[in-house]
């Protein structure tokens, strides 16, 4: 298909993303943004026989009232590694075709993992403020904390982010041990077939699996029972993926040791309770927050829909 014929290709952005992201939709395609819209409804009707590719993130998605109200809907491509917030079985039987971003945001993903596992164990933010507080001076030297190095580090989910974590934590002397729906081939760590085992043998248990019906509160009390008093947890999934109010209680009650946390189950709203815990690091969602990693993203987005308009191969299509 040429730029002319390409160009005349609708697409609906759902969200305020990047203005890289958008400017290149803009270029591209025939643009229809959703987020300017006061009447979401009356929007989507008016463009409705004109909308043939939807751009959604990981806070709005697509259901399947929104599906049913395009009725040329061709193509969803979602910003995110995850798809938990589009209706895959309504895309399933209208036969419209899901792309997402894997690969691109693993490394970020990881690091950040690290990150709050060195964060939530050596209490660096809580630090932080111990000096800027002035207590360093009032009060003396900061309490001691827990090292990273040599701790038994726990994965649910060893796909690409949580195999890149794995690599990560092996290079401060750490063991890994992994949860999965099933044992990996050729994969040199412990294998457990359960998350409580997993649990009870960690340190540090991270969270790093896809959001499903199956792994919603994956993470509950029995769970934080197992990982203990002298045990961290870190997640980077999905909020859901963990019971948040079992994980406040635990925390509050000193059941486990501490948590480092990029997302929660009710974004962008967080527990107070945890808010003056010295024990807990927090940050908003932000594992692949990068200028490089939303910019290769955004490439992706655009050029997945460009494959699909062009009728080539889809760059990254989500099995259906």
């Amino acid at each position: 298909m040429g730029e002319q014929k390409l160009k005349q290709a609708g697409v609906l952005i759902t969200y305020l993303s990047m203005p890289y992201l958008i400017e290149s939709l803009d270029r591209k395609f025939t643009t229809y943004k959703l987020y300017e819209s006061h009447d979401r409804e009356a929007f989507l009707t008016q463009h409705s026989q004109s909308i043939r590719g939807v751009v959604c993130g990981r806070k709005d998605g697509i259901n399947a009232h929104m599906i049913d109200a395009l009725p040329c809907l061709e193509i969803v491509a979602t910003s995110s590694v995850g798809f938990d917030k589009v209706d895959l079985a309504k895309c399933r039987q209208r036969n419209i075709a899901v792309v997402y971003t894997p690969d691109v945001l693993t490394d970020d993903v990881a690091d950040l993992t690290i990150a709050l596992m060195l964060d939530a164990l050596r209490q660096i933010s809580a630090s932080d403020r111990y000096v800027r507080q002035g207590l360093w001076q009032s009060k003396g030297d900061y309490k001691l904390t827990c090292k990273l190095s040599g701790k038994r580090v726990g994965i649910v989910g060893l796909g690409r982010i949580g195999s890149a974590i794995a690599k990560r934590a092996q290079a401060f002397g750490c063991s890994i041990a992994y949860y999965s729906r099933s044992k990996k081939p050729d994969v040199p760590f412990m294998y457990h077939s359960n998350v409580i085992d997993l649990a009870a043998s960690s340190d540090v248990l991270v969270v790093a699996c896809s959001l499903t019906k199956d792994t919603h509160h994956i993470v509950n009390k029995s769970v934080l029972d197992a990982l203990g008093t002298k045990g961290t947890l870190v997640n980077v999934g999905r909020g859901a993926l963990v019971d948040e109010k079992e994980l406040v209680k635990a925390l509050v009650e000193g059941r486990i040791q501490g948590a480092g946390l990029d997302v929660f189950e009710n974004e962008p709203h967080v527990p107070q309770e945890l808010y003056n815990l010295e024990n807990v690091v927090m940050v908003p969602h932000m594992g692949c927050a990068t200028w490089e990693t939303t910019k290769a993203m955004a490439d992706l987005i655009v050029g997945n829909l460009e494959a699909h308009f062009s009728k080539k191969p889809l760059l990254t299509p989500v099995p259906l």
